[in-house]
């Protein structure tokens, strides 16, 4: 069967920037679906998007299906002829159906019954004929939030489509798509090469967009940009900030990419540096220059679409946009200069945290009191601690933080410092927000550890305390990813606490603001309990695992997370099976017939099997015992591995249940003595092998 290379573009007005890279891939899966469930085999699909284009290349696809038998099945052979072997009633109108002869009818087993069959060949359809349905269909289903209408067209895109390519090698094929007729002509740069090119095949696609000043392919145009910022950035000894984000955005702004390196006044290098990237990167689409202490440079890169005569000009000109947005955060950094940190509480006290729980003001005043209680937890100075507490939340009444709303805290460690406090209360100030998503960095500093627990838990408990607790996909105050924070503030830095001490804290800080102590204290346990499972499973821990510690619910984050680290090691083992499914039998035992008090009796031990297993038990107690005590649980499993051989040996050789009462009770109480040693750490039973 003949093979051919087809090529396919949509030629539009520039397609949103954010958006290029998931419809480039969409409109791929979504052709390589349609040519699937049509049959039609091909080798590769290679996709291309540019700010006004969405091309595909199907590489060595089957010019048609293959022919196929269709069966229409009719009735049994028994009912369709008579006595004579004449056709009856049953088989003529079968016949009709089919408009069909007697000889084109053909018989097939149906289970154990014979049935009579007609056998249609059908012709599979052409590339041709096939191609623009899927094209179309591929163009229906790519995920676009808000579709135009262009002109007095009826169908529907992102952006009004301008132009269609769809060639077979070297021809065109006959479509309409997007309402517009197919054709073999496209379109270059819109300044360097606006003219009509005509593509003498499929395979001349990439090649001739390059001659007109279009890279196609989206991987390439990048590495071009990737190339030449960084060599912009050697030639000033800077490293180029290039977040993926803003690199795919501006990949989706250019066909042709012309990195250019412009400047900004050095005096502007006073305000602090975040403030400067974000409104570079954010307004400008820049990627800005820092030196190996990641300390800003006065420099910036910004990618053209235009290879230009002058290039002073477009560099003088992105000078020129960019002054009056430093300009604006140097004013607000000084601005805020002339009021300090402290004396922000009146603003605070203005701002509602939530209607019951009352003001910033209040909750700063809640979380002073919190981390001077959590002072002696986390080893924080209880003073420099209360201090940072009251000034957490004052940077939120900045103008520099009404502007760029992501330096909540880091303007905050700024002034502290212009204002001569000590580095532990000024860096706490940035800290506290740590970690503010899943696997961010956590605190560096004593005090921002402390701050950063005590903000969690004061908003954690208050939100219970007041009955919001998080429901289905509502969760306002983002209290999931808080909660984990907290596991994770508490295990990293490896505190040694309960959660219940912890929210006992938040309540006492919050007095009688809150009603019902007891049940708030419950929930909030709870909530936080229930959340080690989504913590654990996100650092890739096994759903068994995680449930055999949580059979034993462990009061603290920190003995958990012990717990959970040497289940996650002794799940490893060569042993861990066969001891697992002997725990699960020795559970199951004990469920239903209870041990009897008392020691085992050395005298009542008669079979070889079990006198070796008291043995092996007498010897690894002591051993592990410290162990427990030491909460070193990894080498206690480790330890308790030994027991696989006699285990199995027990429950090979000896019968539990006996007949003579001491004997079963003797047993019964050697294989409580034996789970009572694992579920020191876990309950393995729940391994699953």
């Amino acid at each position: 069967m003949s093979k051919h290379t087809v090529l396919f573009e949509l030629g539009c007005e520039e397609l949103p920037p954010k958006s290029l890279k998931k419809l480039r891939d969409a409109l791929q899966a979504e052709t390589v679906k349609g040519l699937k469930d049509a049959g039609l085999a091909f080798d590769a699909i290679e996709a291309y998007a540019a700010p006004r284009r969405l091309a595909l290349k199907i590489v060595n696809v089957e010019g048609a299906q293959a022919d196929t038998q269709k069966r229409f099945d009719g009735p049994a052979v028994q009912a369709a002829y008579d006595a004579e072997g004449k056709p009856t009633r049953a088989l003529e109108g079968f016949m009709r159906g089919q408009g069909i002869t007697v000889d084109q009818v053909s018989t097939f087993q149906a289970g154990k019954v014979e049935k009579v069959c007609y056998l249609k060949d059908v012709k599979g359809q052409s590339l041709d004929v096939l191609l623009p349905q899927i094209l179309q269909a591929a163009l229906d289903n790519l995920p676009i939030a808000k579709r135009m209408r262009s002109a007095a067209s009826r169908t529907e895109f992102v952006r009004p489509v301008k132009w269609v390519v769809l060639l077979k090698d070297n021809d065109v094929v006959d479509a309409t798509i997007q309402d517009h007729k197919a054709g073999n002509v496209t379109y270059g740069h819109r300044f360097h090469a606006p003219e009509a090119i005509t593509l003498a095949n499929a395979d001349a696609y990439l090649d001739a967009l390059r001659n007109a000043h279009v890279v196609a392919s989206f991987e390439e145009r990048q590495a071009i940009i990737d190339q030449q910022v960084k060599a912009l950035a050697d030639e000033v000894n800077a490293i180029a900030i290039v977040p993926s984000d803003l690199r795919d955005e501006v990949t989706a702004l250019v066909e042709w990419p012309v990195a250019l390196r412009a400047s900004f006044e050095e005096r502007f290098l006073a305000v602090p540096q975040e403030a400067l990237i974000t409104t570079m990167q954010d307004n400008q689409k820049y990627f800005c220059l820092v030196n190996a202490d990641n300390k800003l440079q006065p420099y910036f890169i910004t990618v053209s679409n235009i290879e230009s005569k002058d290039p002073t000009q477009i560099i003088e000109g992105n000078e020129k946009v960019v002054r009056p947005r430093l300009s604006d955060a140097e004013f607000f950094f000084l601005q805020d200069q002339k009021q300090p940190l402290a004396s922000r509480k009146e603003k605070l006290a203005n701002m509602v945290f939530q209607a019951e729980l009352g003001t910033l003001w209040n909750k700063s005043e809640r979380i002073a009191k919190l981390a001077v209680a959590l002072a002696p937890i986390t080893g924080a100075n209880a003073s420099d601690a209360e201090k940072a507490a009251l000034l957490a939340k004052c940077d939120l009444t900045s103008e520099l933080v009404g502007e760029f709303p992501e330096l909540q805290g880091i303007a905050g460690t700024y002034y502290a410092r212009l204002e001569g406090e000590n580095a532990e209360v000024a860096e706490s100030l940035g800290e506290q927000y740590l970690p503010k998503f899943a696997g961010d960095v956590l605190p560096k500093t004593k005090t921002g550890t402390t701050i950063a627990l005590a903000d969690r838990l004061d908003t954690l408990t208050g939100i219970f305390g007041i009955g919001q607790a998080p429901t289905g996909s509502k969760d306002p105050f983002a209290l999931r990813r808080s909660a984990i924070g907290i596991l994770r503030l508490v295990t990293e830095n490896e505190l040694d606490v309960s959660i219940e001490d912890l929210i006992k804290l938040a309540l006492a800080a919050y007095g009688d603001v809150l009603k019902d102590h007891d049940k708030t204290l419950a929930d909030a346990v709870a909530f936080l309990e229930g959340r080690y499972r989504a913590k654990y499973e996100d650092q890739g821990v096994a759903v068994d695992v995680i449930q055999a510690v949580q059979a034993l619910s462990p009061k603290s984050p920190l003995d958990f997370d012990k717990r959970v680290n040497a289940v996650n090691h002794f799940r490893a083992l060569p042993e861990a099976a066969a001891l697992a499914a002997a725990n699960k039998r020795v559970a199951n035992i004990l469920a239903k017939e209870t041990a009897p008090e008392g020691a085992v009796v050395e005298a009542n031990l008669v079979e070889d099997a079990e006198k070796a297993l008291f043995a092996e038990l007498a010897k690894i107690t002591p051993v592990v015992e410290p162990l427990f005590a030491a909460k070193d649980y990894t080498a206690a499993l480790s330890a308790l591995a030994a027991l696989r051989a006699p285990v199995d040996a027990f429950f090979d050789g000896v019968m539990v249940m006996a007949d003579d009462a001491d004997l079963k009770a003797n047993r019964l109480r050697m294989l409580a003595q034996l789970r009572d040693l694992f579920t020191k750490v876990a309950d393995i039973s729940v391994l699953q092998h």
